[in-house]
Parts: structure tokens; sequence; C-alpha cells
């Protein structure tokens, strides 16, 4: 092929030496810049084999001169936040929750904290918003089961609500009444139609007046005379507008008859303690948070329910 190539008579440039119907190839040399810029990439690979890691062995890899390790990088970058955090977080460790509030700086902090616990362990039933769905608590709102302020939404959210491998945990549930043959369908139906009335959903009507005398002999003790709920035993307020499994006829039938027995995860064994006290303060903070009770209102909280405590008709 040597023989065929030639200078080629329009660029002054010599051939390759072949050609494809009467197509050749000029062999161009490569600008001066591009190969100094190659040589200059060979020998930065070369030296960043020796320096970093980058062959694989059968169980690990090669270390490189700097011992060098993207995990490595990132475990320092954690100690080095986590030793920055520290002394934030041992003061709100050494903080009441119910005190929290006279110290802005730690609020501030615990909130923050607080929120970036909540995507990562509560979202998957709260929500993203916190706004909740069917079954699972709006913690935006004032309407509180348990109890609003810092000291008994921190004690709810340390040992849950129905476990029964936690001793302290919140133990009232909603008894069904058709299932457990309580109640008859009919006496169902015209406490549904009682509870309707003092929600403001419906007119009353004989059915309701009935559903008044069924509300007094099986649903007060809980409830209250009222339907305002009691929250030692976690029973809703029935007179308002807000319904975790729904208010309609259908839903109420499903409560009513066949119970409710949510479970609210007990997290005291799975978060550390601080982590607990900011996830309280943020969800305090969402907008329906609870001033704390005076000492003499105290037992109104839930934080003091012992396992135990009566069955308890749930139907918000």
């Amino acid at each position: 092929m040597a023989e065929n190539k030639r200078i080629d008579q329009a660029t002054g440039t010599q051939t390759v030496g072949h050609e494809w119907d009467g197509i050749e190839e000029l062999d161009t040399p490569m600008p001066r810049w591009w190969l100094w810029t190659f040589y200059a990439s060979i020998v930065f690979s070369i030296g960043y084999v020796i320096v970093y890691p980058a062959f694989p062995l059968i169980h690990d890899s090669s270390k490189g001169l700097w011992n060098w390790s993207s995990r490595g990088a990132l475990e320092k970058e954690i100690a080095a936040d986590a030793a920055r955090k520290a002394p934030i977080l041992s003061a709100i460790a050494a903080t009441p929750i119910e005190q929290l509030p006279a110290r802005p700086d730690l609020m501030r902090a615990a909130v923050q904290g607080g929120a970036a616990a909540f995507r990562v362990h509560c979202v998957q039933c709260h929500g993203s918003g916190a706004a909740g769905s069917k079954g699972y608590p709006n913690l935006n709102d004032d309407d509180w089961l348990w109890g609003g302020d810092l000291k008994a939404i921190e004690y709810t959210i340390t040992y849950g609500a129905r476990n029964p491998d936690v001793a302290e945990t919140h133990a009232g549930m909603m008894p069904a009444f058709i299932r457990d043959q309580m109640l008859s369908p009919a006496q169902v139906q015209d406490a549904i139609s009682h509870v309707r009335v003092i929600s403001g959903q419906e007119k009353p009507s004989a059915s309701a007046r009935r559903g008044a005398q069924v509300f007094a002999d099986n649903c007060a003790a809980c409830h209250g005379a009222d339907g305002k709920g009691l929250r030692q035993f976690g029973a809703p307020n029935l007179t308002d507008g807000i319904w975790l499994f729904g208010g309609d006829r259908a839903a109420l039938q499903e409560t009513v008859g066949g119970g409710r027995q949510g479970v609210m995860p007990a997290w005291g064994h799975r978060l550390d303690p601080v982590t607990i006290k900011m996830l309280a303060a943020y969800v305090h903070g969402l907008g329906g948070g609870e001033a704390t009770p005076a000492p003499d209102a105290a037992t109104q909280t839930a934080e003091a329910t012992p396992q135990g405590t009566p069955a308890t008709p749930t139907t918000q």
C-alpha cells in the first residue's frame, strides 16, 4: 500500500495509500494541541491509578497511596456533622420538652431535626404533608385523641397505641357492637342517627331520638354524655367534622358494627429520645399543637394512660 501513497495536489497532504471507487483518504496529522492533551491524559490516568483505588481484587480493591475512598470520605463528613450538632442535641436532650418553647433557638433546631426524621419514619402513614388519610390521623388540625401538647405527643410517639408488647402504650379501642352481638343492627342504626345529628350532618328524627338512649347506655362512658370524647380513653369528639374513618352512614356502620383497632407504632424502641423529642416538636408545630396543660389538668392528657384501659368506642 505504501507504493500507492502520493501527495494530494489540492491540499499538499500525503494520502494513506488506498482508494475506493476513486475516493482517497488524506493522512492529515493530528493537531499538536490534541496530541499533547492525549499524552497528558495518559500521564494523569497512570498517576490516578497509583494514588487512588483503581483495581478490583477478589475481596477488596487496591487502596492507592492516599488510601482514599468515597465511603471513608462520607464517614468523615458524617462524623464532622455529628460533632457540629452535638452541642445542640445535648442541649435539647437536657431540656424538658415542655420547656423547649421558652428556648426559641432550641425549639427551631428541634423542629428542623424533627422535620428530617418525619420524612424518614412517618410519611409512609401520615403523608409528606402530615395530612394523613383514612385511618391515619391528620396532624395539621387541632383534633387529638390522646392529647396535643408537647409532652402528650412525645408520649404517643414513644409508646404508640394498642401495642401489646409495650406496657405503657395507649390501650383504648372501639368495640365491634354488631359482630360481638352487643347491639342489634337496628340499635346501631339509631346510634348512628344520633351521632350524625350531634355532628350536624342530619336533622333530628325518631331514629336519632331512640339512638340518644342507645348512645347514653353504650357510648357515653367513653365519648362523654355530650359526645365530645374523653382523651384518657382515646375516644374522639363526635360533634365536630373531623373523622378518622369517615362520618357517612356506611363508614359509621363499619366502625360501630365491626370496631376499630388501629395501631400506632411505638418508636421508643427504634429511635433515640432526642429524635423522638424533635419529632414531637415538629408535629406540635404543624398547626394543631396545644399549650402544655396546667399541672392540675395533666390528667386530661393521655401521657399517663396505663395498659388495660377499658375498651372504648372510637368512631373518628
